[in-house]
């Protein structure tokens, strides 16, 4: 079978894909006498001592990636923290200016969840590890950790068997008081679910709430008028190789007034939907007045609740889509400490009412989207620190600017090199475009002792690497390959097989060559005539550089720069009818990419 790709347009590539649910491995095909020229043997022998002098060289980009944790520090505006779901805990001492990690070395999981500062010992600090917004594409965490110097130095607490801690909180006048919220594992029953407390400063750990062992908890916060009223929300939920479920008969939400030691369920008070399933729920109490309590609840009847007499009963105020949208990854509310009307939602983009949730006001102007931890300066509340797909970023003026995100922090889903002499080295950043970089922009930087008077820290050799970066057409998880005998030539792909750019750097232009360009929404992947990974293979023969290989279920073959292509197998996956229906639910169903 030959597709002729010619007519395809060159077009630009926006937005999300759909999820593979079943994929092929893609395999070098060749001739015999390639084959046999493959197998021939070559003894490289490498001088170890040489070796030895290597060294690991840091070249970038400054350019943040997701992060889903953030604190700032009372009484210190400041300093403040946030957790990189991919590159440790990361923070500021100048009001988010210059960031610089402190966890590096010290903790076993790069993914960090939650952090949480204590209000009356600042050099106090925890932070949980794994990721409780549960995409497709996701790093587990192996536990708590604990820096008594305001993280300089850290040490392992427990919740070794935890995928992800969803919530740290501190009790605001006794630092030897903190709850953990944890998620539990991702895709098995886990005892390590629900609430749990210290009363020793997070020596020992007690569990406090708990509904099954495939339930956790997602949402947990303390009112600081009194500390021992809690409210917590516990989710049932999973996470599979081929479908996520977010909802069920453990999903709920629980008011403590003892500290934890009892919990009353409030998932069915007055006002609430009465029947049907119950997703994931975000939860906020008012420090300005402690009987106005926010829900933002995954329901068919959904959206976010008020109310006005702790918990007690209920009311609607806003259902609108755009705060309830894709609700396993996002379904954060925040309010504010000095106004009970003012409330802030998370999801796309940051959402700020003053009439208690009943009209909204996008607040994020120019930093980056996707939205998922907000933390509010009791003190000041202008003063905001945001936790988005492009790491932290602080506003002193309530979301009218916010501080750049220029650190290390990207999550590249793969690496390829040129044939450029020296090499550049090119990635697709998640929630970003694909990017390249020459390997030696800042090779003289190597062992530079200059030091960030304000840290201690190292002078980040990557400053400035943003001014020799380049884009190479195609989208966030795309594979890239260099063309290797056009320098200017490379082949990206998008999310989900949706295109396949052929991109020409000198000339800045791009065109569409897939072998089956489809802009995949909302379609199980048994009704797809291809089904494309979310990040399907690119890769240019190291036999002959004409031939260009690319992967759906099927394996394809161009030796045409993409104008044409060859199909060379069929159907190389299972198709197991189990993994082909529809992704997402019981509530909201969710096929746009990376499920």
């Amino acid at each position: 079978m030959t597709v002729d790709t010619t007519p395809c347009l060159s077009r630009a590539v926006h937005g999300l894909g759909k999820p593979l649910l079943a994929t092929a491995a893609l395999a070098f095909l060749a001739q015999p006498a390639d084959l046999e020229a493959q197998s021939r043997s070559v003894d490289v022998v490498l001088d170890s001592v040489l070796l030895a002098d290597y060294q690991w060289r840091n070249i970038g980009p400054d350019r943040g990636g997701r992060s889903i944790a953030v604190s700032g520090v009372v009484g210190q505006p400041e300093v403040g923290y946030f957790g990189a779901t991919g590159g440790g805990l990361w923070k500021t001492t100048d009001g988010g200016e210059n960031w610089f990690p402190v966890t590096d070395f010290q903790i076993s999981s790069a993914s960090v969840g939650a952090v949480a500062v204590s209000e009356t010992n600042p050099d106090l600090v925890f932070i949980g590890t794994g990721e409780s917004c549960i995409r497709g594409n996701i790093l587990p965490g192996d536990g708590v950790y604990r820096s008594r110097d305001a993280g300089a130095t850290w040490e392992k607490v427990g919740f070794e068997d935890s995928h992800a801690i969803s919530k740290i909180r501190i009790h605001p006048t006794n630092p030897d008081i903190i709850y953990v919220a944890s998620f539990g594992k991702y895709s098995a029953p886990s005892e390590e679910r629900g609430v749990f407390r210290s009363t020793d400063g997070g020596d020992t750990w007690e569990r406090v709430l708990y509904r099954n062992d495939e339930t956790g908890a997602v949402d947990l916060v303390i009112d600081r008028n009194n500390p021992n009223v809690l409210y917590a929300a516990l989710w049932e939920a999973f996470r599979k190789e081929y479908t996520a479920s977010s909802g069920g008969p453990g999903s709920g939400m629980f008011k403590s007034t003892d500290g934890g030691d009892s919990w009353t369920e409030m998932t069915r008070n007055t006002g609430m939907p009465q029947e049907g399933v119950v997703g994931r729920i975000g939860l906020a109490v008012s420090s300005a007045d402690s009987d106005r309590v926010y829900a933002l609840f995954e329901h068919d009847d959904g959206g976010l609740f008020r109310s006005d007499d702790a918990g007690a009963s209920w009311e609607r105020v806003n259902d609108e889509r755009r705060i309830r949208q894709r609700a396993f990854y996002y379904t954060h509310v925040f309010a504010d400490h000095q106004d009970p009307d003012v409330v802030y939602m998370q999801n796309t983009r940051i959402f700020r009412s003053t009439d208690g949730g009943e009209t909204l006001e996008v607040i994020d102007n120019g930093t980056h989207g996707d939205h998922h931890d907000l933390w509010i300066d009791p003190d000041d509340p202008a003063h905001l620190i945001d936790g988005n797909d492009g790491g932290g970023a602080v506003s002193f003026v309530t979301g009218q600017e916010w501080t750049d995100q220029e650190f290390s922090t990207a999550q590249f889903y793969q690496a390829v090199t040129t044939a450029h002499v020296p090499f550049h080295v090119c990635g697709s950043q998640q929630d970003n475009s694909t990017l390249c970089l020459p390997s030696d922009w800042n090779a003289g930087r190597l062992g530079d002792d200059d030091v960030n008077p304000f840290a201690g820290q190292p002078n980040s050799i990557t400053e400035g690497s943003m001014d020799f970066a380049y884009v190479v057409g195609g989208g966030e998880p795309g594979y890239i390959a260099p063309d290797p005998k056009d320098l200017d030539t490379f082949f990206s792909g998008t999310n989900n097989g949706r295109y396949l750019d052929k991109y020409n750097k000198e000339l800045d232009t791009r065109r569409e060559v897939s072998p089956y360009p489809w802009f995949y929404s909302g379609e199980p992947a048994l009704d797809m005539v291809e089904r494309w990974q979310w990040t399907f293979p690119i890769l240019f023969s190291p036999l002959d550089p004409d031939v260009l290989y690319t992967s759906s279920n099927r394996l394809w073959r161009t030796d045409d720069g993409g104008n044409s292509w060859d199909q060379l197998s069929p159907d190389l996956t299972r198709a197991d009818p189990m993994t082909l229906g529809r992704s997402g639910g019981p509530i909201t169903g969710d096929m746009n990419g990376p499920e």
